[in-house]
């Protein structure tokens, strides 16, 4: 399925979605077409762990059972991993960086860090690549967060493999993870003998300070807890507590009283 276009796995998702009998709305007009919306698609050629969309149901539908119907109907090598009930709406605002890595084979490690630090030691590193307008000029550097070569690529079984971890924000142009390979060519002739091959590791909001990838369900995923944590608060029965001791009790009276249950 890596080499499945963005259009392959949208309209599998479609499929899936009749087959599975989920309720998804549909648009108005003469044209009316299901309310299924992608964000930040991985592009061909590159596997993907992390992998967004958002669909609009016509009814009230369990979470679990909709992950679960989609799964069993959609083809093998693409699973849904989780749904969650939207609490708030953007999710495109919140997938606002990408962790990726990405494997060479046939370079050295030390060549690959020697390229790296030649990388971060630039203030612009610009590379040029066909887009939907044309050839276009852009600089990769600003937009990579983190670049460092993964210490377990020196204990690798082959030799000559090597993997790059970086974080990339989400930018227009896009800037790829090839298109950071290209860079490490132009600053420091770093030139791989064949494609790497791209994993998206995670997508979703950057932590500035430590350049991490957050959960873009981190608001759907408190929802719930909050409400737990409501009802726990509410049905908590109270500490009891003893009552003080007057100094001196009243004289006791012969009228029938109201008892009054302890607080």
């Amino acid at each position: 399925m890596r080499f499945a276009s963005h259009r392959d796995i949208a309209r599998a998702l479609e499929r899936a979605v009749r087959r599975a009998q989920v309720p998804i709305a549909f648009s108005g007009g003469f044209s009316p077409h299901p309310k299924i919306s992608y964000t930040g698609a991985a592009p061909t050629g590159v596997a993907s762990e992390a992998e967004y969309m958002e669909l609009t149901l016509a009814e009230p539908c369990d979470a679990e059972q909709v992950r679960t119907r989609l799964n069993d109907a959609m083809p093998t090598g693409v699973d849904i991993v989780e749904v969650v009930p939207a609490a708030q709406d953007g999710l495109a605002d919140r997938l606002e960086a990408s962790e990726w890595e990405v494997r060479l084979s046939g370079v050295a490690p030390a060549d690959a860090e020697a390229a790296v630090a030649a990388f971060y030691a630039a203030d612009f590193v610009e590379v040029e690549r066909s887009t939907k307008k044309g050839r276009r000029r852009f600089d990769t550097r600003a937009a990579v967060v983190h670049l460092k070569v993964d210490g377990r690529a020196k204990t690798e079984r082959h030799e000559g493999h090597v993997i790059l971890r970086m974080v990339v924000r989400h930018t227009t142009p896009a800037v790829r993870p090839d298109d950071v390979v290209t860079g490490l060519r132009h600053v420091a002739g770093f030139a791989p003998p064949s494609p790497p091959l791209v994993t998206r590791l995670a997508q979703g909001p950057l932590d500035e300070t430590t350049g991490e990838i957050a959960d873009p369900f981190a608001a759907e995923t408190a929802a719930p807890r909050r409400a737990e944590n409501g009802r726990a608060e509410s049905t908590a029965p109270a500490e009891p507590t003893a009552p003080a001791e007057p100094a001196e009790r009243p004289p006791r009276s012969s009228a029938p009283t109201r008892s009054t249950p302890d607080v």
